[in-house]
C-alpha cells in the first residue's frame, strides 16, 4: 500500500478546496484528499462536468464531496465560495489550481490571451489566496498555489501561459514568507509535463494541427511526462507537509537547473527550440484540441500517435471528454 500523509482529524472535515477540481490534475488531486479523509469541495465554471467530477469521486472514496460553480475570475464569488466551505466543513487546506493552456506562436496571440491567461491563472489564484487566508490563520492551514516549470523559464509558444504562471510562483514564494508567522503554510508547485489529458481542452493557434501535434506528443511522451496520478500524490503529500517548494519531473528539475546557472544559454536554447516548432499562419481565433486535426506531415502523424497514446488513455479518467468553458489543468 503507498504511504500517504494525511491532515490531522478533526470532527468536522478537514475541510479542502480544490479550484479547477471538476477534471485532469485538480480532479486527481481532490481525489487524493478524499482518500486521505478530507470533506472536499471542488470549484470550476462547469456545472455539468463537475458533477460528473463529484459523482466518481463519492463512488470511488466513499467521501464527502461538494460541488461550486465559480470563476475564479471574479473575486467576490471566490469569496462566497471560501466562507461557504469554512462555516459548513472548516478550512484547512486549499490548492488554487485553475487555469488555462494556450498553445501558439507569439504571432498568433494578441493581448487579449495574456490578459485572459492571468485573469484565471495569475488573478485566480491571487483571489483564492487573499479570501482564503483569513480562514486558513484560524486553523493553522495549508495553501498549494500550482506554478508550472513553464513558469520558471519562458518557454516557446507558451507564452502568455508562462507569463501567468512566473506570476503565481512569485507570488506563492512572497506568500510563503509573508503567512510563515500566522502558521499558515504556502507551498509553490511547478510541475513540468502530465498526463491529464489537458491536450484536448488546451487552446491552439497559428497552424492549429501542427501545434497540437507536437504539444499532445510531448505531454505524453514517456521520457517528458510525468503520470498525472502520481504527480497528484506527491503535490498533496507536500501541500499537507509544508514544504515551501515542489518541482516535478526530471525534465523539470533539470531545466530549472540550468536556467538557474546559465540563463543566457538557456534562452539561447529555447530559440533553437522555437525554430524547430510550426510557424505561424494568421491570427485567428484559438481552437481547443478536441477540435484540431491530425498533423499533414506522415512522420509527424506516426510520433504524435506514439507520443500521445498515454495521455489518450488518461482522458476518461481525468474527466476530459467533452470541451467546455476555458479552465484546464
Amino acid at each position: 500500500m503507498t504511504y500517504r500523509t494525511r491532515l490531522p482529524h478533526r470532527t468536522r472535515g478537514p475541510g479542502a478546496l480544490v479550484t479547477g477540481g471538476s477534471r485532469g490534475l485538480g480532479l486527481f488531486m481532490a481525489r487524493q484528499l478524499a482518500e486521505r479523509g478530507c470533506v472536499v469541495t471542488i470549484a470550476a465554471r462547469d456545472a455539468d462536468e463537475l458533477e460528473r467530477a463529484a459523482v466518481r469521486l463519492r463512488e470511488e472514496t466513499g467521501a464527502t464531496v461538494h460541488t461550486a460553480v465559480c470563476d475564479v475570475r471574479d473575486r467576490a464569488a471566490v469569496g462566497a465560495l471560501v466562507r461557504e466551505v469554512h462555516e459548513r466543513d472548516g478550512l484547512d487546506l486549499v490548492i488554487a489550481n485553475a487555469g488555462v493552456i494556450q498553445v501558439a506562436p507569439v504571432d498568433a496571440v494578441d493581448a487579449a490571451e495574456f490578459a485572459d491567461a492571468m485573469d484565471t491563472m495569475f488573478f485566480g489564484a491571487m483571489h483564492t489566496s487573499l479570501e482564503a487566508l483569513p480562514y486558513l490563520k484560524r486553523t493553522r492551514g495549508r495553501l498549494g498555489l500550482i506554478g508550472s516549470v513553464g513558469g520558471l523559464l519562458g518557454v516557446p509558444h507558451l507564452l502568455p501561459y508562462s507569463c501567468a504562471k512566473a506570476a503565481v510562483g512569485a507570488l506563492a514564494e512572497g506568500l510563503h514568507a509573508e503567512a510563515a508567522a500566522s502558521g499558515v503554510s504556502v507551498t509553490a508547485v511547478h510541475p513540468g509535463l502530465m498526463r491529464t489529458g489537458s491536450h484536448r481542452q488546451a487552446e491552439f493557434g497559428g497552424d492549429v494541427d501542427a501545434e497540437f501535434g507536437w504539444f499532445s506528443t510531448a505531454a505524453g511522451a514517456p521520457l517528458l511526462s510525468m503520470d498525472a496520478e502520481r504527480a497528484a500524490r506527491r503535490i498533496v503529500d507536500a501541500v499537507i507537509q509544508r514544504r515551501a517548494r515542489l518541482v516535478l519531473t526530471a525534465p523539470a528539475k533539470a531545466a530549472q537547473l540550468v536556467h538557474g546557472v546559465a540563463p543566457g544559454l538557456t534562452t539561447r536554447l529555447s530559440g533553437v527550440a522555437a525554430r524547430l516548432l510550426p510557424t505561424a499562419q494568421g491570427r485567428g481565433p484559438l481552437r481547443q484540441g478536441a477540435e484540431a486535426g491530425e498533423p499533414r506531415n506522415p512522420v509527424a502523424r506516426l510520433v504524435r500517435s506514439w507520443g500521445s497514446a498515454r495521455n489518450d488513455r488518461v482522458v476518461d479518467r481525468a474527466n476530459q471528454h467533452e470541451p467546455g468553458p476555458r479552465t484546464s489543468s
